[in-house]
């Protein structure tokens, strides 16, 4: 096994084999656990790849040399939600000035939440401009991250697990107080926790991950639009 493994090290196959082989098993637990969101795949994998990078001592750099393939699909993965948005385009149409309100609304809430937990838990500044947009997807969450002062690889970290951790209870938590129209429920669920908590609802409803698409899409151009104004308005206020 450790000749194997050192072999593997030495090229791509390490990052896609790991990736895969922790995934796949994180996919049949969760289906063995009636697709419990307590038993996410991703999170699974999360957790199982850097515990194998640990105990092996593998640097990260060493594993990204084959994962970076696998990262590669995420765009057309993001590019394919068009896909089951196209086939609900008559949902959408029909509640567009509700959405717009929703989408604005969801980015203010998500940018001042974080920011304003953090800032009574006696967060640093870098910490609280880096959370500022936890809730867009990760290649724009790191941009914005950049452009307002905070630290990129932060930001990385807490967009991940905010999209896990809206994976894993934003359907319990919507289901406690009251949401039940599947559009709504992707839509929340996209707005909060972009595309890991859009692989969630794809899961559950196609409609409910057409809308959470559509929610992680508008979001990041919103944040995108909304977070730099909000920094201004800071800046010129102090």
């Amino acid at each position: 096994m450790s000749a194997l493994w050192n072999h593997l090290a030495q090229t791509p196959l390490l990052g896609i084999s790991l990736t895969l082989a922790c995934f796949c098993l994180g996919d049949w637990i969760y289906k063995r656990c009636n697709q419990s969101p307590l038993a996410n795949p991703v999170l699974f994998s999360l957790v199982s790849v850097s515990l194998v990078l640990w105990l092996t001592g593998t640097d990260y750099y060493v594993y990204f040399d084959g994962a970076k393939y696998i990262h590669f699909l995420l765009g057309p993965a993001t590019v394919a939600l068009a896909v089951p948005l196209y086939k609900n385009l008559h949902h959408v149409k029909a509640a567009l000035l509700p959405i717009i309100v929703t989408i604005i609304l969801g980015c203010l809430f998500a940018i001042a939440s974080g920011v304003g937990i953090a800032y009574l838990l006696g967060g640093s500044e870098e910490t609280l401009l880096s959370l500022a947009p936890k809730s867009v997807t990760a290649p724009v969450a790191m941009g914005l991250s950049e452009i307002i002062g905070g630290t990129p690889s932060l930001t990385a970290v807490l967009v991940i697990l905010c999209g896990i951790t809206g994976a894993v209870l934003g359907g319990t938590v919507l289901t406690l107080v009251g949401v039940k129209d599947k559009k709504a429920r992707g839509l929340a669920v996209g707005i909060a926790s972009h595309g890991i908590g859009t692989a969630r609802k794809l899961n559950v409803h196609e409609t409910a991950g057409a809308f959470s698409g559509l929610g992680m899409g508008l979001n990041a151009i919103a944040t995108a639009i909304l977070l730099p104004l909000l920094m201004m308005l800071y800046m010129m206020i102090q």
